[in-house]
This record gives C-alpha cells, sequence and structure tokens, in this order.
C-alpha cells in the first residue's frame, strides 16, 4: 500500500499526469484506504492494517517513524483552511480524528477513538472526546 504511494508521490513530484491519481485510485478500492499523492509520508511510516480505512488530507505531513492505527482519519475541517502536520515518532490509536491545521509534537501519543482539534505538545498524549492533553512526567536526570 505504501509501496504505490509512494509511486504515486514520484510521479506527482516529477508532474507526470495522469499515472498518480490511477495509483491513488488503485490504492482507495484495493487497500479501503485514501492517501493522495500530494501528502507527504515519511519514511518508516506504519499504517496499520495496511491502511484500512486511513483517510489523509491531501495537504497533511507526516514525519518519519509515525504509526497510524486503522480507521484513522487526519483531515481538515469545514471552514478552517489547513491540514495537520504530524512530527517524528509519533503514535496514533485506531479510530483517531486529527482534525484541522494542527501540529502534533514529535514523539506524542494520541488516544484511540480521540478527536483531536488543538496542537500537542511534544511527548505529550491526547485522549478524550474532545481530546485533552495529558503531559508525559519528566524523565530523572
Amino acid at each position: 500500500m505504501l509501496s504505490i504511494y509512494r509511486l504515486a508521490r514520484w510521479f506527482y513530484v516529477h508532474r507526470i499526469p495522469l499515472l498518480p491519481w490511477l495509483l491513488y485510485s488503485l490504492n482507495r478500492i484495493a487497500f479501503a484506504t485514501v492517501v493522495p499523492p500530494s501528502a507527504h509520508v515519511g519514511k518508516d511510516v506504519i499504517l496499520g492494517y495496511k491502511g484500512l480505512g486511513i483517510v489523509i488530507h491531501r495537504h497533511a505531513w507526516i514525519g518519519d517513524r509515525v504509526n497510524v492505527g486503522p480507521k484513522v482519519t487526519i483531515g481538515g475541517r469545514a471552514g478552517i483552511p489547513g491540514a495537520p502536520r504530524i512530527e517524528d515518532d509519533v503514535l496514533i490509536g485506531s479510530g483517531a480524528q486529527v482534525l484541522g491545521p494542527i501540529c502534533i509534537g514529535q514523539g506524542a501519543q494520541i488516544g484511540a477513538n480521540a478527536v483531536v482539534l488543538c496542537d500537542v505538545p511534544s511527548g505529550a498524549t491526547a485522549v478524550g472526546v474532545p481530546a485533552r492533553i495529558l503531559l508525559r512526567a519528566a524523565s530523572p536526570n
């Protein structure tokens, strides 16, 4: 699934017409996932259950080593322009919704079925509907 996305992204970046959107359609039909070639998906990203039910906004930015559970939406909000930015090493639980022009900080965790509408700082955990931020305890030095 991600290899098809990466090929579509390559065609998109090199401005080769039609092929990115045909590969996007193949991903949508074969894997029930929406990952447009215009979205940025980093290295070593894991999409749970081969990306089953995952929807990613066309302007979303996803960093490296992000783990995304099944049935996750990373999308926009009506009337608010922009898309989420997910930093490196983030864990997004199954069924979570990350909506709007927000930033999920490095190493943050999003609980299953959480609806995140505001920024999540690095190393924090967001849970609930709407999501509330739980900060991690500082590590002793």
